[in-house]
């Protein structure tokens, strides 16, 4: 099967990938706060088992550059990126109307440190795509990455920035169409939005829908305008399972390769959608949750794995262990290795969980008429032209950073639409639009997507504001 953009060659999936991963040694150092279920400590734990089980040697390791201010406003508004930039735990009582504009406060508190997460989270996923774009990886991964509810103008469940938005648009630059794909247990809403009504990025998400953070994901919800039919939206109930997500997730991705022909896949891998998980109600094995993986790897498209939702975090590290050795096309051991965390995963000390007996509460009737829909939906699309789109080589050669050392400045180059500042690491805030008046309703543009301009297929770049 052809695919616009297409940087692989077409092969068995057993053949090896080119794959880069990035992580930065502080992100498990930040903290949320008592009690607080999102824990970045589990990026750190993946990373000891990865470690630990050999997988770092047979791939590039780099530290993402930090996301500067101009970055976070490609997609992001001004006013809130400064915000995020200034508030402190110290400071935050005296900005309580900014707060509630924001959407800051219990579900994404205000915690040491916070503007330099969402840098580096989003670092390692724009950082991602730069290298995909320029053809130095077959397969990024950020697993620190993933936080798809954050939007325009507000944090939401808690995400600050949404990084996947980011690593699209800049994934855009260099190809015609994007698919995102989406297995969190959450609705992929944040990423939706922001391309709602384009036709150059089709969102697929799997996902909790009725009396569920965050109420959107209907199936009805099909996008709008330019983007009607490039949304699908795949409700389930509660206890899913292996057999019957996959039923749903590769009739459904299969018509989405054939007829949108993306140059470029996001997918989402959130874990919460596993059995077991401290906020979920789905009941995915691990490695049914990594078949999501390894049946995107088949189609041999530039491929950009993300985190995301995650919450018993012994699972969500075993699962993005396996899910990178997925990646690479190496087989895990399930017997656990010796690491600093090893204490977490008794009594069994094992990779792999069993799935839980609960009930699955989705019919077999139907998951047929969920399917039956949406390949309905999608045979209303016309097909993606057939001419062949071609990657471009970017105007500035790159010199690719050695395993061993710091992702080199790369994402700064021609091809970008981002400037070059002398130091990178220094943040200027005159750059960042300052708030003068703090109305006392939302401003209206924050409910709006982004604008992404078509890109006739002999442009290579595109900037979209």
């Amino acid at each position: 099967m052809e695919t616009g953009g297409n940087s692989l060659p077409s092969g068995p999936d057993g053949v090896k990938r080119k794959v880069l991963y990035f992580y930065d040694p502080e992100v498990g150092n930040y903290y949320y706060g008592q009690g607080h279920p999102m824990k970045p400590h589990r990026i750190r734990m993946t990373h000891a088992l990865l470690a630990h089980y050999g997988l770092l040697q047979h791939m590039q390791v780099h530290k993402p550059v930090p996301a500067r201010d101009r970055d976070l406003c490609r997609f992001h508004a001004d006013d809130y990126v400064n915000f995020l930039h200034n508030v402190t735990p110290e400071t935050q009582q005296d900005q309580l109307r900014q707060l509630k504009r924001f959407n800051v406060g219990e579900d994404c508190p205000v915690f040491d440190g916070l503007f330099s997460f969402c840098q580096t989270y989003a670092g390692g996923s724009i950082g991602g795509a730069v290298k995909l774009n320029h053809g130095f990886c077959d397969i990024a991964i950020n697993w620190a990455g993933g936080l798809h509810h954050a939007k325009k103008c507000e944090a939401s469940g808690f995400c600050y920035v949404n990084d996947i938005v980011l690593a699209i648009l800049e994934l855009l630059k260099q190809h015609q169409r994007v698919l995102y794909v989406d297995i969190d247990i959450h609705h992929g809403d944040g990423v939706e939005e922001a391309f709602y009504t384009t036709d150059r990025v089709m969102t697929v998400s799997f996902h909790k829908f009725g009396d569920y953070f965050p109420g959107t994901g209907d199936i009805r919800d099909i996008g709008y305008s330019k983007g009607k039919y490039y949304s699908l939206n795949v409700p389930l109930d509660d206890g899913i399972d292996d057999e019957g997500y996959h039923y749903l997730f590769k009739p459904i991705i299969s018509k989405v390769m054939e007829v949108f022909r993306p140059g470029a896949v996001v997918l989402q891998c959130g874990a919460d959608s596993l059995s077991g998980d401290r906020l979920g109600c789905f009941n995915l094995s691990i490695k049914g949750h990594a078949e999501c993986v390894k049946f995107m790897r088949s189609f041999n498209v530039p491929l950009l794995l993300l985190g995301g939702g995650g919450y018993t975090i012994r699972n969500v590290a075993r699962c993005w262990c396996y899910e990178t050795g997925v990646a690479l096309g190496v087989e895990v051991d399930d017997k656990m290795p010796q690491h600093e965390y090893y204490e977490y995963f008794g009594p069994d000390y094992t990779l792999h969980v069993s799935p839980s007996n609960m009930e699955n509460k989705n019919s077999r009737q139907l998951l047929l008429e969920i399917r039956n829909k949406l390949l309905d939906n999608l045979s209303k699309l016309e097909h993606a032209p057939s001419v062949q789109f071609q990657e471009r080589q970017p105007d500035t050669e790159l010199t690719e950073a050695d395993e061993d050392q710091d992702d080199g400045d790369e994402r700064w180059n021609s091809d970008s639409d981002m400037d070059i500042d002398e130091d990178r690491k220094l943040i200027i805030p005159s750059r960042v639009k300052r708030e003068v008046i703090e109305p006392e309703t939302k401003d209206p543009v924050c409910s709006m997507g982004v604008d992404v301009s078509p890109m006739p297929i002999d442009v290579p770049t595109v900037k979209v504001e």
